[in-house]
């Protein structure tokens, strides 16, 4: 047994059992990968994958019973080499980040710059893309980290720390209606054509539900990956926006943002990684810049514990700031960044 063919196997499940994708992952060939998976079959006397001609149809019950254990060899290999890495080379290596659109372009500018001032030799890498997607990047162990909204949880083989709670801005031009009603309540805002993210981003689930509960259907009219170009459809007259309180920016004069904080129930950002991830110093570092609230040594035991309930205890006693309280943290990385 080859641990070439391991990553073989792992490639073809990952790439949903189809071989020409999880060649050109490997930058192999087809037939190669074919033969390995085959080799790797005789080996163990046992049929991996059901098929109909040469087409790979299904995982057999004894290719299920192995593939837990694939994964975790893998993840043993790559561990090993990051430690060595750590200590041959501390002072070089990369951070990948997966997140959201609106992580990458509110949130992390000051935390990265402040990383990279203090280790100019990493690589630092993101992915941008809906968050289940980028959780499972991070549950492949494909990046290190990701950080999304409520959906991260979904993913029980993640570790997670909570890094600051948010809520939302509705956001209307000058002479829009809402701008008139002192307390705005759901049912205002849901008699207006709503402007806000795609199904799976940026809170939007939470959102739904809100609307749901106090059994109302609002008219979604536009949506989006990004807060600016809802907000420039705000600005045609299309309707009333629903944004991350993140994406508020104080040269939009033309538009007016009103707090909904009381309309919505907070939702909470966090960064999480798989659960049995090496993790080198300098990674527990940004893990720290991305959640200072939380003291280095608890996020350490954290990364170590082997149960929800050991990390919950954890993380219990700890005061999750709120977006605007994050915000003043922000300013002051990038005082330390630029000095």
């Amino acid at each position: 047994m080859k641990l070439q063919q391991l990553r073989f196997l792992d490639a073809v499940v990952r790439n949903n059992l189809n071989v020409s994708a999880a060649a050109e992952e490997l930058y192999t060939s087809q037939p190669g990968v074919s033969h390995q998976i085959k080799l790797l079959e005789d080996e163990l006397d046992i049929q991996i994958f059901e098929r109909s001609g040469k087409k790979l149809t299904a995982i057999s019950p004894a290719g299920h019973a192995i593939l837990e254990h694939v994964t975790d060899l893998l993840n043993s290999a790559r561990n090993i080499k990051r430690a060595a890495r750590e200590y041959s080379k501390s002072n070089r290596g990369s951070l990948t980040i997966a997140t959201t659109h609106t992580q990458a372009q509110f949130i992390l500018p000051p935390i990265m710059q402040r990383f990279s001032n203090k280790y100019p030799h990493i690589e630092l890498r993101v992915h941008q893309g809906n968050p289940k997607s980028m959780c499972k990047l991070a549950a492949n162990n494909q990046v290190d980290f990701v950080i999304a909204s409520e959906v991260i949880d979904e993913r029980g083989e993640l570790v997670t720390i909570p890094a600051y709670r948010w809520n939302r801005y509705i956001v209307v031009p000058p002479n829009h209606e809402l701008t008139r009603i002192k307390d705005i309540t759901l049912s205002d805002l849901a008699s207006h054509p709503i402007l806000t993210y795609m199904l799976g981003l940026t809170g939007r689930s939470q959102l739904d539900k809100t609307f749901q509960h106090a059994n109302l259907e609002p008219r979604v009219a536009f949506t989006a990956t990004d807060s600016d170009v809802i907000k420039t459809y705000v600005r045609l007259g299309m309707g009333a926006g629903i944004i991350a309180e993140m994406a508020w920016r104080e040269d939009d004069s033309d538009l007016v943002y009103i707090d909904a904080s009381h309309l919505f129930p907070d939702s909470m950002i966090k960064i999480g990684f798989r659960h049995s991830r090496h993790i080198s110093a300098y990674q527990f570092d940004f893990l720290h810049m991305v959640a200072p609230h939380i003291a280095m040594e608890t996020i350490r035991e954290v990364a170590a514990s082997r149960s929800v309930e050991e990390r919950e205890e954890l993380l219990r006693q700890a005061e999750v700031p709120n977006f605007r309280e994050m915000r003043n943290t922000l300013k002051a990385l990038r005082v330390v960044a630029q000095a």
